[in-house]
């Protein structure tokens, strides 16, 4: 009695606000995100607290951190939430007087070469879908999928415990390079000793990245010293800049500089060792299934991944040797 009590008591609006407080981890920016007041926050959460029997969230000085009960609680909030949407977003395609809408995220360092292509094939299929792009490191991207607020991310594959709960699937390889402006002192140079890069900014990803990792390592092989200045950086654009107007030398995933690199804007520097590849995968959550506009984007995303796949091993391959016709004598 007293359970069915509640599930009668518990409103799309507790689901929510308590969502929202998990993901940002506190009730101001899960009130703007919301756009309500922080008091109607509070007040709703409390509210289901009070149902529930249970204590949420412990708050302090520092924000709002979930209990066990909350852990427990969340994949279920989060299910009903994205089950309610599924449902909206089929009503809307079958009346068509409405758009759907997809939340997602992706990594800044592959959006740029994914997205376009992705959203072409996708809106062939789906034309009115409203698409929302959260973009952001790859343990953000891991929260926010684990709180529910996006449906599934293009991201790198985690530590095991950050995982949980969560599912990947390898879509292709991404290998880390470092490259120069056109024109840049290092371009040029043969071999590229170790000490040729000191005088120039050295661009990497922030710390506790994957790819910072993988800079990390390509710095050790080419025997740089531990470097005492540089700049950390997750922003293409910036990197881009820094690159471009302060003869940086930037340690990026490939994908997301193709198309400077395709236009002569920037050269990759010869370095004399291989670079590490990291793989891009689809990463959703094991106990949710995608809605059906989202299984459409994700089918596109599958597609490019298998062209992008295609074409690097297209230009590994060795050219073809040209065979010369021997002139018979007259």
């Amino acid at each position: 009695m007293q359970r069915s009590l509640a599930d009668s008591r518990v409103k799309f609006r507790h689901l929510q606000c308590f969502l929202a407080v998990a993901q940002f981890g506190g009730v101001q920016k899960a009130a703007a995100s919301l756009s309500i007041t922080q008091p109607a926050v509070s007040k709703t959460v409390a509210e289901l607290e009070a149902i529930l029997g249970v204590r949420l969230f412990e708050r302090g000085r520092h924000g709002a951190v979930t209990t066990r009960e909350g852990q427990l609680f969340m994949p279920h909030a989060s299910a009903c939430v994205s089950a309610l949407r599924q449902g909206v977003d089929l009503l809307a395609r079958a009346e068509g007087a409405a758009s759907a809408t997809l939340e997602i995220g992706i990594l800044p360092t592959v959006a740029s070469a994914l997205v376009p292509p992705v959203l072409k094939l996708f809106a062939a299929q789906w034309p009115r879908v409203i698409v929302r792009l959260a973009t952001g490191a790859n343990p953000e991207l891991l929260e926010r999928l684990k709180a529910g607020s996006i449906e599934f991310a293009v991201g790198r594959l985690a530590d095991p415990e950050r995982m949980v709960g969560l599912s990947f699937e390898q879509l292709f390889n991404e290998p880390l390079i470092a490259v120069v402006r056109a024109g840049h002192p290092l371009a040029a140079s043969a071999g590229l000793p170790a000490a040729l890069l000191e005088g120039f900014t050295v661009v990497v990803p922030p710390f506790g990245t994957l790819i910072r990792q993988s800079a990390d390592s390509l710095l050790a092989a080419w025997g740089v010293p531990p470097l005492s200045a540089f700049v950390e950086v997750l922003s293409v654009s910036t990197g881009r800049a820094l690159a471009l107007e302060n003869d940086a030398v930037w340690f990026v995933p490939q994908s997301a500089v193709e198309y400077e690199l395709a236009h002569g804007m920037l050269v990759r520097l010869p370095l004399p060792f291989a670079g590490t590849d990291e793989p891009v995968g689809l990463i959703r959550r094991s106990d949710t299934q995608p809605s059906p506009v989202g299984l459409a984007l994700i089918d596109a995303l599958r597609t490019v991944a298998r062209q992008r796949m295609a074409a690097a091993a297209a230009a590994a391959m060795p050219p073809a040797k040209a065979t010369r016709r021997r002139r018979k004598p007259r």
